[in-house]
C-alpha cells in the first residue's frame, strides 16, 4: 500500500500564519511585549515585529525600552544577551535556544586575556558580534555601521579588535592604527561565501547596477564592489540613491526589508544561498511559544554584565 505524504497547500499555510500571527498579538498585548528583530529574519517574523534593524539600530532600541515587561529578540544568542545587559530588570526571551552566532562562539574571554598580555597598552574594540563573556573583557564595542569612528576615536595607535577579521581589515584600511585581530581568523561563514567572481558575474548581469557588500566579507570582494556598508547603511544608500538597481552582497532575507521600505528599486542577490540558518531558527510557531510560555528566558552573569554594560553602554554613546 502507498502512502501519499501530506503537504500543505500555499493556501493552508498562509491561513496558518494568518492565526499565528493573530495569536502572537494578542499574546504580545496581554503580557506587555516588544518583539525585536534582526534584519536577517524570515519575511514572517519581520512582518510581526515590532522593530527591525540590523547590531547597532537594535542595540539603540534595546537600550530605549522602558514600558515594557518582556522583550522577544528574534535574532541570534549575543543580540538577546545584549538586551539583557541593556534591561536586567525585563524578562529576554528568544524563541529558539539554538539560535547561535558561530562567528560570536569563535572569541573567549581567555582568548582575549592572553591578548592582552601582548599587547597590554591596546585598547579592545569588539564588533557586539560576540559573547557577553568577551565583551566583559573589552574596552568599548562596535557594529559594522560605526567600527571606523569607534577605532578613530580611541586614543591609541595599536588596537586589539576582534572577532570579525574581516571587519578589522576593513577599519585598518582607513586608518593609521593598527589592527591586531584577535583570535585572528574570526569570520561570517555566509559572508564567506562571496568571492570577486561572483561580482564580476553580477555585474556582467547587471552592469548599470550598484555592488553593496557587507564588512564582513573579504578584504577582496570588499575592494571589488561599489560600496562597502553595513545592512543599516545599504538601505539608506538605496533608499536615497538616484539610481534603481543595486546588487545586494549580505543575507537573503535582507532583501525582505528593502523591499517592504522602499519601491521603485530593482534588487539582486549577489548569491541566492547567502543564508543564516541560524536566524532562520525563529519561526511564528516558536514566537507564540516563547510568549505564551515566557520562555528561553535569557540571562547574564550579574559580574559579566555590569563589565559588558560599560563597553556596550561607550559605543551607544559614541554613535549618537
Amino acid at each position: 500500500m502507498i502512502h501519499k505524504i501530506y503537504k500543505k497547500s500555499r493556501e493552508e499555510k498562509k491561513m496558518e500564519n494568518k492565526i499565528l500571527i493573530e495569536e502572537i498579538l494578542k499574546l504580545k498585548e496581554e503580557k506587555n511585549a516588544i518583539i525585536l528583530a534582526h534584519n536577517y529574519q524570515p519575511k514572517e517574523i519581520q512582518e510581526v515585529a515590532d522593530f527591525l534593524g540590523d547590531s547597532l539600530e537594535l542595540c539603540i532600541k534595546a537600550s530605549e525600552i522602558e514600558d515594557k515587561d518582556i522583550v522577544v529578540f528574534c535574532g541570534v544568542d549575543f543580540m538577546a544577551e545584549t538586551a539583557y545587559i541593556l534591561n536586567p530588570n525585563k524578562k529576554i526571551l528568544i524563541p529558539d535556544v539554538e539560535a547561535e552566532c558561530p562567528m560570536a562562539h569563535m572569541l573567549n574571554a581567555e582568548q582575549i586575556k592572553e591578548a592582552k598580555k601582548q599587547y597590554p597598552k591596546a585598547p579592545v574594540v569588539l564588533y557586539v558580534n560576540s559573547l557577553a563573556e568577551a565583551k566583559a573583557e573589552s574596552d568599548i564595542l562596535c557594529t559594522s555601521g560605526n567600527a571606523l569612528k569607534i577605532v578613530e576615536s580611541l586614543d591609541s595607535d595599536t588596537i586589539l579588535f576582534g572577532p570579525d577579521t574581516n571587519l578589522g581589515r576593513y577599519v585598518e584600511k582607513q586608518t593609521d592604527k593598527k589592527i591586531i585581530p584577535i583570535p585572528g581568523d574570526g569570520h561570517c561563514y555566509v559572508h564567506k561565501k562571496y568571492e570577486v567572481k561572483d561580482i564580476d558575474n553580477a555585474k556582467k548581469t547587471h552592469p548599470n547596477a550598484d555592488v553593496i557588500v557587507h564588512p564582513e566579507c573579504d578584504i577582496e570582494v570588499q575592494n571589488a564592489a561599489d560600496y562597502v556598508l553595513s545592512t543599516g547603511g545599504m538601505l539608506n544608500h538605496i533608499k536615497n540613491s538616484e539610481k534603481d538597481e543595486f546588487i545586494i552582497g549580505t543575507e537573503i532575507d535582507f532583501m525582505t526589508r528593502v523591499e517592504n521600505e522602499t519601491s521603485g528599486k530593482k534588487l539582486y542577490p549577489l548569491l541566492s544561498d547567502a543564508i543564516c540558518e541560524t536566524m532562520k531558527l525563529h519561526t511564528l510557531k516558536n514566537l507564540k511559544n516563547a510568549l505564551q510560555n515566557e520562555e528561553h528566558i535569557v540571562k547574564v552573569p550579574e559580574d559579566i554584565r555590569e563589565k559588558s554594560f560599560n563597553a556596550v553602554n561607550k559605543m551607544i554613546q559614541a554613535s549618537k
